[in-house]
């Protein structure tokens, strides 16, 4: 559960009181939790409370008056490895199943590619109602993973099947959910991934560097931490959060500092991800006090930076698997190809800043892959994350 991310949806029953325990229990595994309630759910449960609880702001409505906040459902939806909604009551789950759309968390939950697990909660007679039991069936054909409701005392005082699962069992099951989305070919594997950009110093406070945010690296280290694979992150210059027990961070500065722990490490791992954006030069002399701005022009001699992937390449073994990236302006298919062959690369990641919302600093990606075999595969615009999965799905293709 550690590092997952977590969309709580609270709809508008008596059992979203128990939800305050669920995000307490959610948090000490180590997850991020994030809470949309349903207008009437408010009734039930402070948003407050959960506020506190997760650490995150609630949204309950697409538009906050008072903060004037727009609360973006496709982001929402974007961020979370799990829609969780409990209560689900069987308003919201009648909603939900025919794809109405009238609040943010029904909004949310259409907008989900990732998985969305209900936890029911309503009166005995309402549970045991033909539509509620052909409510929830089309959910589970619609791919959403119900976690049904036990038996026990109800709100209205009758005993019976209807009351929500304990925040417990809600949380081991999303634990069971991600056990099982490891990949058997993956799991146990070693993956070296490398991200962010280097900073070459040019006086104590000047660099030359780039604008890579290391995003895609990052979302590259989750999507194997989520398949099982044990994984060595080399970054630069960057914030890193990730935690993980089988993640081992290499915080570096330069080029030549990355070379360093990928020499260290290359060895160790069956597949080398290398998304690290490394500065191509760097100032042949640095220097020791801060450069005072008294002339009209600056010269600053570069030299080239050690080419780290082309070092991986030369020290592949047949039974490694190793990954590039090529970030192009022009020539791009050219200049990806001939990356690929020179530096004897598996297969090699593509993409542009010419395309919009690509590339440095935004949370989509617009990739394609070419092999050493000269097929290629292009895929649409769409998050890091699930362009990570694309990536890591072809690495899959190559072991299988």
């Amino acid at each position: 559960m550690k590092g997952k991310k977590i969309l709580l949806g609270i709809t508008g029953g008596i059992a979203a009181y128990k939800t305050a325990y669920l995000v307490r229990i959610l948090k000490k595994k180590g997850a991020e939790v994030k809470c949309i309630l349903t207008p009437a759910s408010s009734d039930f449960i402070s948003p407050v409370v959960l506020a506190t609880l997760s650490g995150n702001p609630v949204d309950i409505e697409f538009w906050d008056k008072k903060t004037g906040k727009w609360a973006n459902h496709v982001e929402l939806a974007l961020w979370a490895d799990v829609l969780l909604i409990c209560p689900l009551t069987a308003n919201s789950l009648a909603k939900m199943a025919h794809g109405q759309c009238d609040n943010l968390l029904l909004a949310t939950y259409l907008s989900m590619k990732g998985k969305t697990v209900v936890a029911p909660a309503m009166d005995l007679d309402m549970y045991a109602h033909s539509t509620t039991v052909t409510n929830l069936r089309l959910l589970e054909e619609h791919g959403v993973l119900i976690i049904p409701a036990a038996s026990g005392e109800l709100a209205s005082g009758l005993e019976g099947e209807g009351r929500m699962a304990e925040p417990e069992v809600i949380a081991s099951t999303l634990e069971d959910f991600f056990i099982n989305q490891q990949d058997p070919i993956l799991k146990g594997k070693t993956i070296l991934v490398t991200a962010g950009p280097t900073h070459e110093a040019i006086d104590p406070v000047r660099f030359i560097g780039n604008h890579s945010s290391g995003k895609m690296g990052f979302a590259l280290v989750e999507e194997c931490l989520d398949r099982g694979a044990h994984v060595v992150l080399i970054h630069g210059p960057i914030k890193c959060e990730l935690q993980h027990s089988n993640l081992r961070t290499i915080a570096v500065g330069s080029a030549r500092e990355m070379l360093q722990a990928v020499q260290e490490n290359w060895k160790l791992c069956e597949i080398g991800i290398f998304a690290a954006a490394v500065a191509d030069y760097r100032p042949e002399h640095v220097e020791t006090e801060k450069i005072k701005k008294t002339e009209s022009t600056l010269e600053i001699k570069l030299i080239k930076n050690p080419d780290i992937l082309r070092w991986a390449g030369e020290h592949k073994t047949n039974e490694q698997i190793l990954v590039g990236f090529a970030l192009e302006t022009s020539n791009v298919e050219a200049n990806a190809q001939s990356k690929l062959q020179s530096k004897n690369l598996d297969f090699i990641v593509i993409n542009s800043p010419n395309d919009s919302n690509s590339a440095f600093g935004y949370d989509t990606n617009k990739i394609t892959i070419l092999d050493k075999h000269n097929n290629q595969v292009a895929h649409e615009l769409k998050s890091k994350r699930n362009a990570a999965a694309d990536i890591v799905n072809h690495i899959k293709k190559m072991i299988e």
